[in-house]
Parts: C-alpha cells; structure tokens; sequence
C-alpha cells in the first residue's frame, strides 16, 4: 500500500510541477526526477509481481529469482533516493506563497 501511496503522491506532484511555467526554478529537474520516480515504482512492481508468481521451491530458480530481488532492492533504494530529492527540491503550486510557520 506505501507503493501506491508513493506513486500517487509523485503522481500529484507531478501534475503540480507541469502546471507551473517551464521557466520556474527546477522545473527541469523536478520533472524528470518525478518521471525517473514512476517508472521505477512501476517496473518495481512488475518485479514483485514476477518475483511473487514463481517457485521459490525450485531450486533451479533460486539462483535468478535471488537476482530478481536483489535488483528489485536496488531500484527501491534509487527510488527512495530519488523521493528525498524530489523533496528537497520542492513543488509549489503557482500563485501560492510558501507557508509561514504559525507562532504557538
């Protein structure tokens, strides 16, 4: 479910960013980390859904679907990696003002 969630949030995102003009600071960058994000987040479940319909018992699988996982823990490690700069980089919608922190 925090995949999906993930792939939402970048989703939305992503329409924040292409909503703003292309001459907006980062708007480059944002728009291709937020692309690179859901295509990860979609070819990673197409690994886990490989990964989940074979035969662990197989021993002669063993050795690939070890793989599979191993390349599926990579691209979920680049794509957290990537949300951190999504995030830092930041989307703001247009006309909007960065939010001031309320005193207590």
């Amino acid at each position: 479910m925090l995949d999906v969630a993930l792939f939402m949030s970048n989703a939305t995102r992503l329409k924040a960013v292409l909503e703003q003009e292309p001459s907006s600071p980062y708007y480059i960058i944002l728009v291709t980390l937020l692309s690179i994000s859901l295509l990860l987040q979609v070819v990673i479940g197409i690994l886990l859904i490989i990964t989940a319909r074979m035969n662990l018992n197989e021993v002669s699988k063993q050795q690939w679907l070890n793989q599979l996982n191993n390349t599926t823990m990579v691209m979920v490690f680049l794509t957290v990696i990537i949300n951190i700069f999504i995030t830092a980089f930041g989307v703001q919608k247009i006309g909007q003002p960065w939010p001031t922190p309320r005193p207590y």
